[in-house]
């Protein structure tokens, strides 16, 4: 499908209430990307457009839905190599969180022994939004049975500064309590992280109800 004719069916669907709430959540972003459509219609759209070499080659794209469209159809393919191959054409062009966030590309989940070599120079990108995938998708596919000390410490010594990608940390860190407490407490304990990503840790840890108020007490600690 070309990509002209892609635009001209995400207009259709435009909403404008929508657009100025997708607008508020995205501040980074210039308001005049936005068109205004719905996630799951976008995501229908994605099943419907399926694998689009045309649309997915044509970088950078100039809508935030265009992007997100992107991403869906990303998260479809089934192959784990062609899946690979288009996620790195695109990361370097994400620029905002909320596309990032819409990566989870499924066939990855049967794949988790090459996946993490890649995740791992992911960590050590100079793009933001590259980092902050790589954390992303540790937390998505390497929590609960799949988790390793070494990744936790992965985490920990990402260096790139930004809000977005220590919003993610403090996120990993706190789905992480949720899932493998024990490991994940302890790691904490005896490696420091710093300040502003460990407060916001806790924060995030005091909102999740798999948390116990034992288990919040002992985290809370970690700032003594």
């Amino acid at each position: 499908m070309k990509k002209t004719k892609i635009v001209k069916e995400l207009y259709k669907k435009q909403d404008l209430v929508y657009k100025e709430f997708s607008i508020k959540l995205n501040p980074v972003l210039n308001s005049d990307i936005f068109i205004g459509v719905r996630t799951p219609e976008l995501k229908k759209m994605a099943k419907e457009i399926g694998y689009d070499k045309e649309f997915l080659s044509a970088l950078p794209h100039f809508f935030f839905e265009e992007n997100q469209l992107h991403a869906y159809i990303l998260n479809g393919i089934k192959d784990y190599d062609l899946a690979i191959e288009e996620l790195e054409i695109f990361l370097p062009y994400v620029d905002n969180w909320a596309t990032c966030d819409s990566i989870k590309i499924k066939c990855f989940n049967k794949h988790k022994d090459e996946l993490i070599k890649r995740i791992k120079r992911w960590l050590k990108s100079k793009d933001e939004y590259t980092v902050r995938y790589g954390i992303n998708a540790l937390m998505t596919y390497y929590l609960g049975e799949d988790l390793k000390v070494e990744y936790l410490k992965d985490v920990a010594n990402v260096k790139y500064d930004t809000y977005y990608v220590n919003m993610m940390k403090a996120w990993y860190f706190a789905s992480a309590l949720a899932k493998n407490y024990e490991e994940t407490i302890d790691f904490l304990e005896k490696n420091k992280i710093d300040e502003w990503t460990l407060r916001k840790t806790i924060s995030k840890a005091h909102d999740s109800y798999r948390i116990s108020k034992k288990q919040e007490e002992r985290i809370d600690r970690l700032f003594i």
